[in-house]
This record gives C-alpha cells, structure tokens and sequence, in this order.
C-alpha cells in the first residue's frame, strides 16, 4: 500500500500512536505534516522522518479554531495540497462523575472531540476538489467501559458517531471517513498508567490475559490500519469502525 504523492496532516503526531502513523505514511511515499501541542517534539520527530521523506512540524492546540485554521492553509501552503487527515490527538480524563470538575470534563471533550470538529471542518474544503481521507482515532473504549471512564469514554463513542455522520454528509465529495478503535496499545499515555498502578507485573500479566493474540499493540499496529484506510485498497469502505485491539473486547474487557 502506498500513499505516493498524497499529503497527510496527523494531530497528536510528536509521540505514540500518532507518531506511529506519521512515520508509516512517510515510509508509503505520503508527506506528513505533524501537528502537536507540544512543539518541541513536534520538531523532533519531524526532523527525523525528514531522513525517509517530507514532513513538517506545526505547534499547537487542537481545541483551537485558530490553530486548526493555521494547521490546514500551512499544510497546504508548504506541500500544495491535503489529501489524509488523521484526528489522532487526544488525552485521558480518569474519575467518577461526581467528584470530576467541569474543567476537566470540558478539557477532555475539548481535544478528543472539538478538535476532530475544528479539524475536520477546515481540511474538508480542501479535499472537496479532489477527494481524500479523514481517519479519526477512537478506542475499544467506545464499546467497552471501565470505572472512572465516564469523560474519556464518552469522547470516543461521540468520534464514532461523528465519523458516521461525516461519512454520509461528503461521501459525494469523494471523501471516505472512517474510524479506528485502538485497544492497550504500548505508548507513552500506557506508560504513564502503568506508574500508577501498585503492582506493575501483575497488571501487565493481567493485561496480556485478556487479549487472545497474547500481547499489547504497538502503534505500528495502529499505523498500518491507518495505511490501509488511507490508501485506494480501502476505496470503498466509508463510516466503519475498525478494532484494532488484538481480540480484547470479543471477551468483554
């Protein structure tokens, strides 16, 4: 599969999963632009994929109309066109309901939800004239709960939902929304969980328990999803959620 002579922008692209698809899509031929609110490692991770391809660093916050504006003309200013967006960004809001402020609720729905919105709604223009690809990244998380989950797990069953609607509103216009459902996947934001918990082997024993293929993912897993829906080999699939969770949730975890 290759995404030759298409240009990407990936949010949340200077660490984990979206670090992940920014490299594989450099490594199919696509030129990346990385949007991230942490700029430095926005850089870094753009300065070396430049070594395999294009790419370019844009810092920011997703949650910004701004920002969401700048990142699309830039890309489009320094490569001449947008043809994949990837709403990757996201953060991880954890408590019960009633001991949750507001401003972290609002914080949560404001970078995994607005800035899919803000996002999606300045790249579609661009991609109206010659088609393209939005990839928002969901989570099992849609489907499967856990306790203290109520904020996080709401913004990613609303991406499912908005990527459906977006799938139908600009199907005519040659653009194919579709979403991915990440399980445990080995990134920065599982590393920091991980420190939380009391007894470190024991959860990961846990962990690798529930999942029939015997490991947690890699954001290479979740790229080369991401790849797939990219590419003309998913030419005809639009409005879908594809798990990508090493079997987790066929048993309910």
């Amino acid at each position: 599969m290759r995404l030759d002579s298409k240009v990407a922008l990936v949010t949340g692209g200077a660490a984990g999963i979206g670090a992940g698809i920014a490299e594989r899509f450099v490594e199919a031929g696509a030129s990346v632009a990385i949007f991230d609110i942490n700029g430095e490692g926005a850089r870094a991770h753009a300065s070396r994929l430049r070594d395999k391809g294009l790419a370019l660093a844009i810092e920011g916050d997703v949650a910004s109309e701004d920002a969401a504006r700048g990142a699309v003309e830039q890309t489009v200013a320094h490569f001449g066109s947008l043809d994949v967006l990837v709403n990757n960004a996201g953060i991880e809001v954890s408590g019960p309901i009633a001991t949750l402020n507001s401003e972290a609720w609002d914080r949560q729905l404001a970078v995994n939800l607005k800035g899919a919105f803000l996002f999606s709604k300045y790249a579609i223009p661009r991609m109206q004239r010659r088609g393209g690809a939005i990839i928002n990244i969901s989570s099992v998380r849609a489907f499967v709960s856990y306790p203290g989950g109520a904020a996080y797990d709401s913004s990613k069953a609303a991406l499912i939902a908005f990527t459906r609607t977006l799938a139908l509103d600009h199907g005519e216009d040659g653009i194919r929304v579709n979403a991915i459902c990440p399980g445990y996947i080995d990134t920065p934001m599982t590393e920091e969980w991980l420190k939380t918990v009391s007894d470190r082997n024991e959860t990961m024993r846990q962990l690798l328990a529930v999942h029939p293929l015997g490991r947690i993912g890699t954001p290479r897993d979740i790229a080369d999803a991401a790849l797939f829906l990219a590419s003309d080999a998913a030419c005809f699939i639009t409005g879908t959620a594809l798990v990508v969770d090493g079997g987790m949730s066929t048993a309910g975890h």
